[in-house]
């Protein structure tokens, strides 16, 4: 009993105590406050001073180009070797489509050409060939024409020599039946005989005679003026006929011939096609990079333009960061970055490459129009790349849209 009677305070003690209580956190307070004070005014000097140096943002991702890959022909697929999230090197077979088809549309164009080549081939030399006819059709209606021309000159020279000879004919004649007349009135007087008299009669009779050969002969000649004249204006013609026509069926055989190359060239290009086509069907990497999704199995259907993979090109990354439109009075390509990715919590040296062209809600899908409704001004952001400095451990491990969090150094 005695020993809790004395560990209980007096009463005096009690109040003592309590009256001196408070005088504890009063005096704590005075020293802590101006301590807080102090750090505040120094982190906010210490923003200030850093604000002033650098921009930073937490609107950014890391971006890289992202190759979806299709096919060029369409076919069923009979053999599928890309992997998701797999890295490919550029013409690394992805897939395989079934060529069947496309080699059968192959032996066809070969035939096609064939067939295109046999006919270039045989049409070809007619060019050769008309040129040569033409040649020697001009050449002969040419010889025809002097022909008729000679034959007409030489028919008219006889008509003229048969002319004179007709005159002296003539006279002759004319001589002689005069000389038949004196001799019938010198019979009838007896002063010429009977012998003498007969010889005259010949003689006029004769003369007639060549009289009416030259006649016959002239008349003839003329005939056959005529007719070598009817000759040279047929021959004329013809020679007109052919002068005119061979030149248009020259330019026809060899319209003809440059249709048939121009069948070849195209019977050529569609087996070019039609080759290309079979080496399609091997599906490549156009890029080197990671698989991010793949949409194709075997047996599949598969058209030109239908996405069956995405391949995601990592080799080659870079950082968009949208800055607000207030911070982009100092900022230039060039600066040097700091850009930590939160996916591995790492600080990675980058350089400012260049300043967007417009700002993201321009670019938008549905760009805001300010001309109508209400206007509130809002702060634009406007998307800024920066491209990471090559040989830093971790950039193999950078994927497109991942976080980061860029900081500029403006001055």
């Amino acid at each position: 009993m005695s020993t809790s009677v004395q560990s209980q305070p007096t009463a005096e003690a009690r109040v003592g105590v309590e009256s001196q209580a408070p005088a504890k956190p009063r005096s704590k307070a005075k020293i802590i406050l101006p301590i807080v004070l102090v750090v505040a005014a120094a982190a906010a000097l210490g923003y200030h001073e850093h604000a002033k140096h650098f921009e930073d943002t937490d609107d950014a991702q890391v971006d890289g180009d992202i190759t979806n890959v299709s096919p060029r022909v369409s076919g069923t697929i009979k053999a599928v070797y890309g992997v998701e999230n797999r890295y490919v090197k550029a013409g690394e077979l992805l897939a395989e489509i079934d060529p069947v088809d496309l080699e059968v549309v192959v032996l066809q164009a070969r035939a096609t050409v064939a067939q295109a080549e046999a006919q270039l081939k045989v049409e070809d030399p007619t060019v050769a060939i008309t040129e040569t006819s033409n040649v020697a059709n001009v050449a002969n209606a040419s010889s025809d024409l002097s022909s008729s021309f000679a034959s007409t000159s030489a028919a008219g020279k006889e008509v003229v020599q048969l002319e004179a000879q007709l005159v002296t004919a003539e006279a002759n004649d004319k001589l002689a039946q005069d000389e038949k007349a004196r001799a019938a009135s010198l019979l009838a007087g007896g002063a010429l005989s009977k012998q003498d008299y007969d010889q005259r009669v010949t003689t006029a009779a004769a003369t007639k005679a060549q009289v009416d050969a030259i006649k016959a002969s002239i008349a003839a000649a003329q005939d056959r003026v005529a007719e070598a004249s009817a000759r040279a204006s047929a021959a004329k013609s013809r020679l007109t006929e052919v002068k005119t026509n061979a030149p248009m069926q020259l330019e026809t055989r060899k319209a003809s011939v440059v249709a048939r190359q121009a069948t070849l060239d195209l019977a050529r290009a569609q087996l070019k096609q039609a080759e290309l086509n079979v080496s399609y069907a091997r599906i490549v990497a156009p890029v080197s990079g990671i698989i991010g999704k793949k949409g194709v199995a075997v047996g599949d259907r598969v058209q030109p333009g239908q996405q069956l993979f995405a391949v995601v090109q990592v080799d080659d990354l870079w950082v968009t960061a949208n800055f607000r439109e207030t911070q982009l009075a100092n900022i230039v390509p060039g600066q040097h970055a700091t850009v930590h990715v939160d996916a591995l919590d790492l600080d990675l040296s980058a350089t400012v490459e260049s300043v967007g062209g417009a700002t993201g809600s321009r670019l938008s899908v549905l760009p805001p129009e300010n001309a109508t409704g209400n206007y509130v001004k809002v702060v634009q952001r406007m998307p800024v790349r920066i491209r990471f400095a090559q040989g830093q451990n971790g950039l193999e491990r950078l994927r497109p849209g991942m976080s980061a969090e860029p900081e500029v150094r403006v001055r």
